[in-house]
């Protein structure tokens, strides 16, 4: 095994006649990992995935795998295997036929053959299903078929493009437990594209988030969510209020910024590194917004609230989702903020109705400032 990371892209750009599909990427992957490659149709990220298959061939730049160039090399010859979105089992043999194909096309002796698809299908939780059609199992059994059958050539990496995409909600939530806990005992790279955001948080271990070919932001999903890299980042990870602004104090460990969309200025516990003449845009999540009705037992303004950032407004809609309601409230500017609000145990009184005046406050940890 070579020193370094176990994948590379090195400036990588794929042309398809005058669409640029990929632009200029260079990446790192560590062996082990889970990561994700995230982001909108058409931004670039299955392109990727198939360079690193050898599926499409890099127009510029290399592909290395374990320090080897493998830019040319052909599919059969790379240490990766693929599942597909389709998931491709073979409708004409059984489970356990489909797990071994590959190892029969190998010339893998049969004892080794049978020990290993075993082991494959214990994996997976389909030892009962061995001699099952894949016409007699459901999408998510179809599914680890699927990986099964590329998990038993003990590949070095494994690349899943959109695997739970035709599965349903229920099942897609069990199955993201699933891959996540099997590349935990397996300890192969998962290499994974997806546009779904809740995927990729709650499987990867890093995301790189795309868009229009180029990389937005690599980091960990906990990172992306709260230090989004620009605007894009902010808006595609997540629900966010999202206003523009301009800085009216920037020092060191504070910074305030003035919007036409807020009737407040948004204080902020850190500086925006010298942005002043610039205009930025303040992001903040409706879970961090604490809202409460304003009543007539309690404290007008400001001292009603627990935080610095404090405003009021009407709600003018909410949705409840289960464990919690999502509020939509308009504040004197005309603006919609989104709040969000947990929902308490059963028997608790139901959430604010529509019309109901409320103070809304943040702390100045809250809010992110994105310059641009």
């Amino acid at each position: 095994m070579a020193d370094g990371p176990l994948i590379r892209f090195e400036r990588v750009t794929k042309r398809f006649d005058t669409f640029i599909a990929v632009d200029d990427v260079s990446l790192d992957i560590a062996e082990g990992e889970f990561f994700t490659l995230l982001g909108p149709s058409g931004c670039g990220k299955t392109t990727l995935l198939r360079m690193l298959a050898g599926l499409e061939m890099p127009t510029e730049g290399r592909v290395w795998i374990d320090g080897v160039d493998m830019t040319t090399a052909p599919p059969n010859k790379r240490p990766v295997n693929m599942v597909f979105q389709s998931y491709a089992v073979f409708p004409h043999l059984n489970v356990a036929d489909n797990v071994a194909y590959g190892l029969r096309i190998d010339r893998v002796p049969k004892p080794e053959r049978d020990a290993r698809v075993a082991e494959a299908l214990r994996l997976v939780k389909l030892e009962e299903f061995a001699h099952r059609k894949p016409d007699q199992l459901s999408g998510g059994q179809r599914q680890r078929v699927a990986l099964a059958r590329a998990l038993v050539k003990r590949p070095r990496v494994l690349l899943l493009d959109e695997p739970l995409s035709a599965l349903d909600a229920k099942l897609r939530e069990a199955m993201r437990s699933e891959l996540a806990a099997i590349q935990d005992q397996v300890g192969v790279t998962f290499v994974m594209v997806t546009h779904d955001q809740d995927e990729a948080l709650a499987m990867a271990s890093r995301c790189a988030l795309m868009n229009r070919g180029t990389l937005q932001q690599v980091a960990p999903p906990g990172d992306l969510y709260e230090y989004p890299a620009n605007r894009f980042v902010a808006d595609f990870i997540g629900t966010i209020n999202m206003v523009e602004g301009s800085l009216s104090l920037d020092e060191p460990d504070q910074a305030a910024v003035i919007s036409p969309a807020l009737d407040v200025p948004v204080w902020v516990d850190h500086g925006v590194t010298g942005a002043r003449a610039a205009p930025v845009w303040v992001g903040i999540r409706p879970e961090k917004i604490t809202m409460i009705p304003q009543v007539a037992d309690r404290p007008a303004g400001p001292a009603a609230m627990p935080h610095a950032n404090v405003t009021q407004g009407v709600i003018v809609r909410s949705a409840y989702l289960g464990g919690q309601t999502l509020y939509e409230v308009e504040i004197a500017t005309g603006t919609v903020l989104k709040v969000s609000q947990a929902n308490g145990a059963r028997d608790a009184s139901p959430g604010l109705p529509a019309g109901a005046a409320v103070w809304l406050s943040w702390p100045p940890g809250a809010p992110v400032v994105l310059v641009g």
